[in-house]
């Protein structure tokens, strides 16, 4: 598959609670691992399936963020649900830091140096 993302995400890895509500209009709560982060939205990992199109909210200690479940793809060990975030809930690394976060560019930085 080729890559459509205007920025580099980060890989991080973080356990989180998020919630939305299901076609019915009941509310779900699960938890997730957040796999990776850029401004625009996130990758999350869940043990279950996620419809696309799905509002999803969850909180930092300094924001709650929302987005929009644009694919869910099973991958042996889970369930891989990709987040745009909707307007006003972007992401920075001031706002919120993933408890493990790696910049790849900036390592590769490093690297070349």
């Amino acid at each position: 598959m080729r890559e459509r993302r205007l920025e580099v995400r980060m890989l991080c890895a973080d356990l989180i609670e998020v919630w939305w509500k299901d076609a019915a209009g009941r509310n779900v709560k699960a938890q997730a691992v957040l796999e990776d982060i850029s401004s625009s939205g996130a990758c999350l990992q869940f043990e279950i399936s996620v419809p696309l199109g799905t509002v999803l909210r969850w909180r930092s200690p300094k924001k709650e963020f929302e987005g929009t479940v644009r694919y869910c793809v099973y991958r042996e060990i889970g369930y891989f649900v990709g987040v745009q975030f909707a307007r006003g809930s972007e992401w920075s690394k001031a706002i919120y830091q993933p408890q493990h976060l790696l910049d790849l560019e900036q390592l590769m930085a490093k690297r070349k140096q």
